[in-house]
């Protein structure tokens, strides 16, 4: 892999960490007795949490917060907040969601400080652009509905960019050495008896034991037509309930029955009737090795490890760290509802300033 891609893929893999929260601090698996919660005593005007000597301010989470709902409603209608029953838990999420990033990016901040990373002069001027073309994507009612000042915006783009590069830090060493068989991908095509019947609700109804005797049965019926050469995927088409006929997996990504089934099979054989929670299956192997795919599987199984690399490091850190959240003040933050507030662009324009080339490749792909 060359070093423009890799560096493409590493802006990736922060930004996913980065917007997908991967540790809201007041929030991921507490009880209420560890988080600190302090009323407006002790906290500065409009100071929404303090993370150790990090503080967070309500500019910041409107920031966020009109960032997260106008990109929401961008991909699923402004209507997203009205659906029956579900308007307050929506915004709860949101809020949650909003509330988990700025506590990583801040987590982020302090470790940066206790690692010694420090941005660099061209860092700071990058800081300084993105925060200038931020100020200029937004009208003057949204800076004044926001609290948006110069000072903020550079504030907050460089606080993100210090957590994008202690984060680049962290992993730049871990190269793990993936063999072809821990990360092989095969590729096979199956035909599903199914057992079960998927409600509306998203709940299960399995089928009886007659009806399951009957699906059994048919497998296997199903199974001898297949073994005395009839065509795999005319009978794909005949019997199978199955979404999609043909699929390309690796070890652990799979149903364990299913997938002991189909890595012990070799290219052309087709298995015996294989029960799943899903109803009974017959498998035949495509392909025992893609290469294409086992690259691809290769790179995932990398990441993840980076990952947990990252994670054990930022957890012992976070751990550590005394955290009080001005409660009745983040209570009364509720979602933007001005609709001259359509900003949307806060963290796309870190990417072009500080990940130009992923962003353009991104651009080009779309």
């Amino acid at each position: 892999m060359g070093k423009r891609k890799e560096k493409k893929r590493r802006a990736a893999r922060f930004r996913a960490l980065c917007l997908a929260a991967l540790s809201a601090l007041f929030l991921a698996g507490c009880g209420r007795g560890t988080l600190d919660v302090v009323l407006t005593t002790g906290f500065q005007r409009n100071e929404v949490f303090r993370l150790a000597d990090a503080s967070c301010s309500l500019a910041e989470a409107k920031v966020y917060l009109a960032t997260e709902q106008n990109l929401y409603e961008e991909v699923y209608g402004s209507d997203i907040w009205n659906a029956a029953g579900e308007e307050e838990a929506l915004e709860e999420r949101l809020k949650e969601n909003v509330l988990g990033k700025l506590s990583q990016i801040k987590a982020m901040t302090l470790l940066a400080d206790r690692k010694g990373v420090a941005l660099e002069a061209q860092e700071e001027a990058l800081v300084q652009e993105a925060a200038e073309a931020y100020l200029e994507s937004l009208s003057e009612e949204e800076k004044q509905i926001l609290g948006v000042t110069g000072e903020l915006a550079e504030g907050m783009y460089r606080d993100y960019a210090l957590a994008d590069k202690v984060y680049q830090e962290i992993i730049e060493d871990i190269n793990p050495e993936i063999s072809d068989d821990e990360a092989r991908t095969i590729t096979v095509q199956h035909i599903l008896i199914r057992t079960v019947t998927h409600n509306a609700d998203g709940t299960e109804t399995p089928f009886s034991e007659e009806e399951k005797e009957r699906c059994y049965e048919e497998a296997q019926r199903v199974r001898r037509e297949a073994a005395s050469g009839e065509a795999f995927e005319s009978l794909i088409e005949k019997y199978s309930d199955a979404g999609e006929s043909t699929l390309s997996f690796g070890k652990g990504e799979m149903e364990a029955a299913f997938e002991e089934a189909a890595f012990n099979l070799g290219t052309d054989e087709i298995s015996g009737v294989v029960e799943t929670s899903e109803g009974y299956e017959i498998i035949k192997c495509v392909s025992t090795f893609n290469r294409e795919e086992t690259d691809r599987n290769k790179e995932k199984i990398a990441e993840q490890r980076r990952d947990e690399a990252f994670g054990q490091e930022y957890d012992a850190f976070v751990d550590s760290l005394p955290r009080k959240l001005n409660e009745p003040l983040w209570r009364s933050v509720t979602m933007i509802e001005e609709e001259s507030v359509d900003t949307d662009g806060f963290f796309m324009i870190y990417e072009q300033y500080f990940h130009p080339e992923a962003h353009r490749g991104t651009a080009e792909d779309a």
